[in-house]
């Protein structure tokens, strides 16, 4: 690790001030992705501005209905909130998927979006990355490239973006809160992140100063029809070869509206929102299920070695709908409790 300048900002305004007079500075919160980073000198920022003293770690409620998400709110508080595990239990569910417990007591909401990948070419320094270097090749195309994207790629790279928590917030429909050199703003989740197109270098459409304050869930819930489904190399801190992310209002055995978002196939979290429309007004089947997923990953490509991803994503999705169709709210009972 190489050495670097220590900052400790005192307030919002102050941190933006200060990483916007810095070209190459970072922020830092929990750390967890930055310091691997500044390990292995994918990262190599002369500054680090520390944010943790900021007031930025509540979770409260928005007048209008909804829920607000400091950013500075861990990982493992955001996912035991009372208020997120009644009303977004598919937040609830999704976070508990991700990293280990040791990692989401440190990791926070506003960190999480931003972490890198973890393609293996990106972290080695002797294979071509255009992600780490633009412009020297993307190794993974032709390499080894079984946990690797197989929608929204390019010639440029087929880099996954590893959160869990990200893709639940892209079903539930969450926006940023920025602070940025501009003043503040307020982006669909759906924004922050890019495909890589011919600037796989590019992560998010964040603004150099730009600070995540907050992360807004709306006032529309749903909280009995959800699943996570997470499909892994093994059960305990791996990151997802594909993971599904379904919220159902239900009526009876119909569907009124399905939100469905993928991770570990794409640069960013996936969602097909016209193929949702197809599952409106649909009953619950295997074979509705089936088509949408068909439709979904109608555009996919797979480059050798993850190509199985293609079927293993259709199985989840189907997987997933039906595990969320199933859900049902707990009837009260009318027993006397002794």
């Amino acid at each position: 690790m190489n050495s670097f300048s220590y900052i400790r900002a005192a307030d919002p305004a102050e941190a933006v001030s200060q990483l916007a007079q810095q070209s190459n500075g970072k922020f830092v919160a929990g750390g967890t992705n930055l310091f691997d980073l500044m390990k292995e000198n994918i990262e190599q920022p002369p500054y680090v501005i520390d944010i943790n003293r900021l007031d930025l770690a509540r979770i409260e409620p928005l007048p209008q209905g909804g829920l607000r998400l400091g950013a500075l709110v861990t990982n493992a508080d955001t996912a035991w909130n009372e208020l997120v595990e009644q009303n977004y239990p598919l937040l609830s569910k999704a976070i508990l998927a991700g990293a280990s417990p040791q990692l989401r007591n440190m990791a926070t909401n506003g960190g999480n979006p931003l972490q890198r990948t973890r393609c293996y070419y990106f972290y080695d320094h002797a294979t071509p990355c255009n992600k780490r270097e633009p412009g020297t090749g993307c190794s993974a195309l032709n390499g080894f490239n079984r946990i690797h994207a197989i929608l929204g790629t390019s010639e440029h790279c087929i880099a996954t973006h590893p959160s869990d928590m990200c893709v639940a917030l892209r079903a539930l429909g969450a926006r940023v809160n920025i602070k940025g050199v501009n003043g503040e703003r307020t982006i669909d989740f759906a924004d922050l992140h890019r495909l890589p197109g011919d600037a796989p270098h590019l992560d998010n459409n964040l603004e150099h100063g730009d600070l995540i304050t907050s992360i807004d869930l709306p006032e529309k819930q749903f909280k009995t029809n959800v699943a996570y489904l997470k499909l892994r190399d093994r059960q305990s801190y791996a990151f997802a070869l594909v993971s599904v992310a379904v919220a159902l209002e239900m009526n009876g055995d119909q569907i009124l509206e399905a939100r469905v978002a993928l991770g570990g196939v794409a640069h960013k979290p996936w969602r097909d929102e016209a193929a949702e429309e197809q599952l409106k007004g649909q009953p619950a089947t295997a074979d509705h299920f089936k088509a949408f997923a068909d439709t979904v990953l109608s555009g996919a490509i797979g480059y050798g070695h993850n190509t199985f991803k293609i079927e293993l994503a259709k199985r989840a999705i189907v997987r997933a709908l039906t595990t969320a169709a199933a859900q049902s709210v707990e009837e009260p009972s009318s027993q006397p409790l002794v």
